[in-house]
Formats: C-alpha cells, sequence, structure tokens
C-alpha cells in the first residue's frame, strides 16, 4: 500500500485507500476494518494526504514534514482527547506550527491519521514523479530544397515611372517624371498653335501688296519714259 493512495473523506472518519475513481465518485476501502464501498462525489469531498499542506509561523509545509517529525520523536504520542497534552506534544515535535491557525480538531486528525498508517506499515513519503523514458532516435535532416528566386512583379500599366537619377562627373541631373515631359510638350503646342494660325493672314497680305508694287512699278516706269519728251519739246 503506498501514501500517494491514501485519502481522507470528509464526514467519515480514519483513512481511505483509494481503488478506483468514477465520475460520480470512489471505491474506497477503510484502513480501519478494511472493508470496501462506494463513496459519493455528490456528498463527500476526497483529500490525498500528499496534498495537504499546515500552517507554520513561516511558509506552510506538507503534511509528510509533520507526519515524519513524528516519526523521528522520541515523544510519546499524547491524548488524542486533550487538547492542552496535544499542543504540549507538538510544541516539542514541531515549534514552528501556527497553533493560531492549526486548531485542536487538527492536531487530533494529524495523530489520529499517523497511527492509522503506522499500523498498516505504510512509508510516508512523498510519490516521485516518474521520469518518461525518451527514445533517441536518429533523424537524418534532408537538404534543405534550393530556394526559388521570386519573379519580378510586373508594374501595372497605370502607373508612371519614377524619376530615375544619373550621376554624371560634373553633377548630378534628374531625368522629369513622364507626366513632367507631356505638360511640357502640351504647353509647347499650345504657344506653336498661334503662330501657325497667323500664316494664313501673312500669306493674304503678301498676295495683296504684290498688285500694289507692280502698279508703283508701272507707274514709274511711265514717269521716266515721259522725261525725254518733255525735254525735245522745250528745245
Amino acid at each position: 500500500m503506498e501514501y500517494n493512495k491514501i485519502i481522507a473523506v470528509t464526514g467519515l472518519p480514519g483513512l481511505y485507500e483509494l481503488l478506483s475513481s468514477k465520475s460520480d465518485g470512489a471505491i474506497v476501502r477503510s484502513l480501519d476494518d478494511k472493508t470496501t464501498r462506494f463513496v459519493s462525489s455528490r456528498i463527500h469531498n476526497f483529500s490525498h494526504l500528499e496534498s495537504i499542506e499546515v500552517y507554520t509561523v513561516r511558509d506552510n509545509v506538507n503534511l509528510v514534514d509533520i507526519l515524519k517529525a513524528m516519526e523521528a520523536s522520541a515523544e510519546k504520542l499524547p491524548d488524542e482527547k486533550d487538547g492542552a497534552d496535544l499542543k504540549t506534544y507538538f510544541t516539542k515535535v514541531y515549534p514552528d506550527l501556527d497553533f493560531g491557525r492549526v486548531y485542536s480538531s487538527d492536531l487530533k486528525k494529524m495523530v489520529k491519521w499517523y497511527s492509522v498508517l503506522k499500523a498498516n506499515n505504510i512509508e510516508i513519503k512523498l510519490s516521485e514523479p516518474e521520469e518518461e523514458a525518451l527514445e533517441e532516435t536518429e533523424v537524418e535532416e534532408a537538404p534543405a530544397a534550393p530556394k526559388k528566386e521570386a519573379a519580378p512583379k510586373k508594374k501595372a500599366v497605370t502607373e508612371e515611372a519614377p524619376a530615375k537619377a544619373a550621376t554624371a562627373k560634373a553633377g548630378t541631373t534628374t531625368e522629369k517624371p513622364a507626366a513632367a515631359v507631356k505638360a511640357e510638350k502640351a504647353v509647347t503646342k499650345e504657344k506653336a498653335a498661334p503662330a501657325e494660325a497667323e500664316k494664313p493672314k501673312a500669306k493674304k497680305a503678301a498676295e495683296v501688296e504684290k498688285p500694289v508694287k507692280a502698279e508703283k512699278a508701272k507707274k514709274t516706269e511711265e514717269a521716266a519714259a515721259e522725261k525725254p519728251k518733255k525735254a525735245a519739246k522745250k528745245k
């Protein structure tokens, strides 16, 4: 019989060995009369002895520490019904107990439980955690597959190309964005439009001036021809 299977049941005296657990209770065996019974969890609560702690003037200690101190002590067990005798006993066996929070009923339980454990030859010790055996397996690491280079993302058609900076020997020049070039071309066309519109007017003016010049030249020639005639008459 192992200490980690020993439980206390509220409402029932003594200690019990936990045989099996059920969803609605547990099957236990009394350490006093060895009878087996089913105890409903709806009516009773179960407490494993190895999970019980006791108040001290410092940090709480496990019940095992108190029981081991009783086992190692040469003091005679006190009368369970005598509160003063109980306190005197534990003051000698474990003086760090906080007697302001550990009542006479608690001291009585510890003496009773110790007697039952010793009568059933149960070793008082906490169970050690089971160490899980880890299987060591050698796994050959597969060579990592070469990473594929990500294909360059295609830019959207509507995205304007950013301005490129070209560094020359004399300094740094920056190309204008495509949008700015388009705007300058539009302005140039607007300036050129009026000049082209004036070309027909200039042509018409030239056509009007031609007959006028011809007529003037004719008159000049006629005047030149008449000068000799006038000179002959005078003579």
